[in-house]
């Protein structure tokens, strides 16, 4: 990877959720990358990226994003000294298209849905050629800053080898990370849970049709799984490693927030949430007696991905509207 200063991501916590632990019968580790400078895992691909597209002579970041890929690209051009112009769509809460304001970037709002936004960046890049854009999930340099979450984990354990790793999925960049980086440790035969919600599950359309499947729309409160269509990669490599694609309701994710908040004083977006309800819900249960995991788990990791367009308040709308 690019290892120009600054340092743009933090190494962050792996800790034993005793909650978890007590719900899955074994030890479960939370990777805290809510706690990164951006409050998200976004950072480490983003942050690689921008990093190598200013060492290929790239003056200037556009990005798309849903929200958080963009607050970690205006981040990163902010660090590197570069301007930054982010478009986002209309679903972007207005509190996070500001905290990227904040960081000194453009932003414009563009199209429903993340995907017509990254149509408006793509328009915009062809108008500058001093401009690169940062694409959110799908970019082999994106990938490549993902997986440092594993290598980190590697050495959190000691060498110890988990026998599952859960993770939320929206565009698959960050599946893709933690696929590239089990393979970089050694542990490519560690199944890898793959959480998404109802109305927002194109990885799980994907594997299951075999091909790419493009969503006619996101009708799940996680906007931030919200990509129409997956990367190709994340498909390709749900063919090779052990990937179980699991789809939950939008209830789950946020009961899956809503108890990070209680158990560990950690606020994030239903995204995450949903990542912990493979734990809250007990969908590791259910695996194991579908025969997809093993009876006996020694080690759980969850990723606890984070996200920034969060607070408070909207939380509690979302519970509200869940009956929660």
């Amino acid at each position: 990877m690019a290892g120009s200063e600054p340092e743009l991501h933090i190494k962050t916590p792996l800790l034993e959720s005793i909650p978890m632990t007590k719900i899955a019968g074994c030890p479960v580790y939370i990777k805290c990358d809510n706690m990164q400078p951006t409050a998200s895992f976004k950072i480490r691909g983003i942050g690689n990226r921008c990093k190598k597209a200013l060492e290929a002579g790239y003056t200037r970041i556009i990005s798309s994003s849903g929200g958080n890929a963009g607050y970690a690209a205006a981040y990163a051009a902010r660090q590197l000294g570069m301007p930054a112009t982010v478009v986002v769509p209309e679903s972007t809460p207005k509190f996070m298209a500001d905290k990227i304001r904040d960081l000194g970037a453009n932003v414009i709002v563009h199209g429903k849905v993340w995907d017509y936004a990254n149509q408006h960046a793509l328009q915009l890049a062809e108008e500058d050629p001093s401009a690169v854009v940062i694409h959110p999930f799908d970019h082999p340099d994106v990938w490549e800053g993902h997986e440092t979450m594993i290598l980190e984990i590697q050495d959190q354990l000691h060498g110890k080898k988990p026998d599952v790793v859960v993770t939320c999925v929206g565009g698959g960049g960050l599946l893709c990370g933690v696929v590239q980086g089990l393979q970089r440790v050694g542990w490519s035969d560690v199944p890898v849970v793959a959480m998404e919600t109802f109305g927002a599950e194109s990885f799980n359309a994907a594997v299951k049709a075999g091909k790419l499947v493009t969503l006619p729309d996101i009708t799940s409160m996680c906007k931030c799984l919200g990509a129409l269509t997956v990367c190709e990669k994340s498909l390709e490599y749900s063919s090779k490693y052990p990937i179980i694609p699991c789809v939950v309701p939008d209830k789950d994710a946020i009961k899956g927030c809503l108890k990070l908040l209680d158990d560990h004083r950690i606020l994030v977006e239903p995204a995450c949430g949903a990542a912990a309800s493979a734990v809250y819900s007990d969908v590791l249960g259910e695996l194991k007696a579908e025969g997809k995991l093993p009876e006996k788990l020694g080690c759980v990791v969850v990723v606890v991905c984070g996200g920034g367009a969060i607070n408070l308040q909207q939380l509690l709308k979302f519970k509200e509207a869940c009956n929660l």
